[in-house]
């Protein structure tokens, strides 16, 4: 039994759901004054939607992977061991997207249409894009983004959306791009052999550690535009704001140091 639980959360990778969560939990907050007016209902049935849309999105990667990964020794994947077989994650697959859209409409109809173009690209990138890494870096991205919008939608129903999660999401997604090419980086020889079209392929190595390097340096400056700003009245001058930035940008530079100056990468 606990060989199946594992297997199965493995399949569905279902900390990233949690992550995303957290993402989802961060929007909403942020767009509240009056974080006792959060709806207990609306957070259930959004929790839902992201971990079974993530989940589902998931087990179909897998299911479309499989040859791929047994050429590469996956023994990681459930799949490849032989723990959970490919139609079993099909199913999953068929029964968890469906399920997450639901939850979605029950949240409210923006967070439905933001659940359904997410979904959707997410079997698009499964299906298609994975290949074609320029494109897909993006979505990847997005996928990092727009878990906090979904937050603010899904207490605001879109009425407003707070400049702050605009903000934030943006930083992700800028962010999130970066470390994508950075990864594209690191496999650029493998991707290379097996006609996998990325950035590097495209930019070369060099320039595509430059592209790396100014987006995370976007991703900085950004984040202090809330602490420099009264748009952003929260977090204006707000030092303990202030701080988590700091920590989170010392750790920026030292990635660009490394895609810089690291031989290795």
């Amino acid at each position: 039994m606990i060989k199946v639980i594992r297997a199965l959360w493995e399949l569905l990778r279902l900390e990233h759901g949690l992550m995303f969560f957290l993402a989802v939990l961060s929007g909403a907050f942020i767009s509240l004054s009056d974080v006792r007016s959060i709806s207990i209902e609306d957070l259930i049935f959004s929790f839902f939607t992201v971990l079974f849309l993530e989940a589902s999105t998931f087990a179909l990667n897998d299911f479309y992977d499989i040859d791929i990964d047994r050429r590469n020794n996956r023994f990681d994947r459930p799949l490849v061991r032989g723990d959970i077989s490919p139609k079993v994650a099909l199913f999953l697959f068929y029964v968890l997207f469906p399920a997450g859209l639901l939850f979605s409409f029950f949240v409210n109809f923006l967070c439905f249409i933001i659940a359904i173009i997410t979904g959707l690209l997410g079997v698009l990138y499964d299906a298609r894009l994975k290949k074609m890494k320029i494109i897909g870096n993006f979505y990847i991205a997005y996928a990092m983004a727009i878990p906090f919008v979904f937050g603010s939608v899904s207490v605001t129903g879109g009425n407003k959306i707070s400049l702050s999660v605009l903000l934030l999401a943006f930083i992700a997604f800028v962010a999130g791009s970066a470390r994508e090419i950075m990864k594209d980086i690191m496999d650029y020889r493998g991707d290379s052999s097996g006609g996998v079209v990325s950035f590097p392929s495209y930019l070369g190595i060099d320039n595509s550690k430059k592209l790396v390097a100014i987006l995370y340096l976007i991703a900085i400056l950004f984040s202090f535009i809330p602490f420099l700003f009264k748009l952003f009245v929260p977090y204006y001058f707000n030092w303990y704001y202030l701080s988590f930035v700091i920590v989170a940008d010392i750790l920026f530079i030292f990635t660009i140091y490394e895609i810089l100056f690291d031989a290795d990468i």
